[in-house]
């Protein structure tokens, strides 16, 4: 099932296997199109789907909190760097954007920041997706974390969206696999041959 347009924004997933436990939903896969690039694992059984389907219900619940004004006017790639330099590297970096690196960290994680990896295996290929509230405006910067940073910027992809357009992505994909779900679990869990 793919909700949204894989040009511009869309949300992809498939439910090789329904489960009823909730914190894991199903089995498959669960994938973001910004910019006609993909970001996670595109395999039947990529990633049991419950982190992913919780972390959209929590997007939602918090439609336009996910801001952080001190990265508003700075570009995609120094973004994704400054954003991997303070979680993921042991870079010796003292200023971030003004901010200290536990400061720049603590309003990442406040403010929600990181959409994925949300927590299942999903974006074990280094995807990174960030997502900014600005306005009537929704940013979203995605990169993939390579072992080179310089091979890193060759994967940036930056979409900014009306906010609508892109809460309504996120609320008819979270309708079409609840529905999706639910019918699964009615025939036994697995997918219709």
């Amino acid at each position: 099932m793919i909700v949204g347009e894989r040009s511009l924004f869309a949300i992809e997933s498939e439910i090789t296997r329904a489960v009823p436990n909730l914190s894991q939903r199903a089995l498959g896969f669960f994938v973001i199109h910004i910019s006609g690039r993909t970001f996670g694992i595109k395999q039947p059984d990529a990633s049991m789907m419950g982190c992913s389907f919780n972390e959209v219900n929590d997007r939602l619940k918090r439609r336009g909190t996910h801001s952080t004004p001190v990265l508003d006017d700075i570009g995609a790639a120094e973004v994704a760097e400054a954003y991997l330099d303070a979680i993921h590297r042991d870079t010796v970096r003292t200023d971030y954007f003004g901010l200290s690196r536990t400061k720049f960290v603590e309003t990442v994680y406040s403010n929600a920041v990181t959409w994925a990896p949300d927590g299942d295996e999903a974006f074990d290929d280094g995807s990174h997706v960030l997502q900014f509230d600005i306005g009537s405006r929704v940013r979203l910067v995605a990169f993939v974390n390579t072992a080179s940073p310089d091979d890193m910027i060759g994967t940036i992809s930056e979409e900014w969206l009306e906010a609508e357009l892109f809460y309504n992505v996120l609320s008819r994909w979270r309708e079409a696999f609840a529905l999706e779900w639910a019918g699964r679990l009615e025939q036994g869990g697995s997918a219709v041959v």
